[in-house]
């Protein structure tokens, strides 16, 4: 047997030996570089989520020509309560891009208004959206899947009012900045009272001594004329000597 035979008996045996192994290799790559986890903050976790719900939300276009809605997402919207100041808000992100489409607070005075022509579909304005980075007033509307859903989202937005209302202490009066400031306030403008007084009161005083001081003024002022007078008298009385 040649030597080329020997080397394709060998090739052959260690072909079917790796055919018949069950195993296949599996590369390992290592990294080069090893990057540290990034934690992602979405400004969610110090909240509780009262309502999780899918929905689409539009937003009423006054600028153009004509006014019109315009579609401003499709995702889940979510109702969210503060867990240390109950305030409570909506955020609501787009699917796959996962980009804010609304995020607002409810105030106790928002009215959620049924839309006449979808009962699946709710109107409301907001003073402040802050989904655009700057707060903008706007005009929104809501639809969801079901009517289900819309009931749903109406209750716990009317939960979310009383919740507001009754617990939040920038609307219930017991927020202690806004006491605070108020009674700087007060405080500031009691002093400002006093001051005025004290002027006025030093501006009596100084108008009583300036009259004061304009009688005595007359008073020397007269007795002056008087003293005029009876020197005119003596020296009209004396005969005049001529030289």
């Amino acid at each position: 047997m040649s030597e080329s035979e020997v080397l394709n008996v060998s090739d052959d045996k260690e072909r079917k030996q790796s055919e018949c192994s069950d195993t296949e290799f599996d590369p390992q790559f290592k990294p080069i570089i090893t990057l540290p986890e990034v934690e992602v903050s979405t400004n969610e976790e110090n909240e509780t989520v009262l309502l999780k719900i899918r929905a689409k939300l539009y937003r009423f276009d006054s600028a153009s020509d004509p006014p019109e809605w315009k579609e401003r997402g499709t995702g889940e919207m979510k109702i969210l309560r503060h867990n240390e100041n109950n305030s409570v808000r909506v955020v609501m992100r787009r699917d796959k891009t996962l980009k804010v489409c609304a995020n607002h607070f409810i105030t106790p005075w928002m009215e959620l208004k049924a839309s006449t022509s979808n009962e699946k579909a709710f109107i409301y304005t907001v003073l402040a959206d802050f989904a655009d980075e700057k707060p903008r007033s706007e005009c929104l509307a809501v639809k969801f899947p079901t009517v289900d859903n819309a009931k749903q989202f109406k209750t716990k937005f009317e939960e979310a009012k009383h919740i507001v209302l009754t617990e939040c202490d920038l609307y219930n009066g017991n927020d202690d900045k806004e006491n605070a400031l108020n009674s700087a306030l007060e405080n500031e403008f009691n002093v400002t009272i006093e001051k005025s007084e004290d002027e006025d009161n030093n501006s009596d005083e100084k108008s009583e001594k300036s009259e004061k001081e304009c009688a005595e003024v007359t008073q020397k002022i007269s007795e002056l004329n008087v003293t005029n007078k009876e020197k005119s008298s003596v020296s009209a009385s004396t005969p005049c000597s001529y030289i």
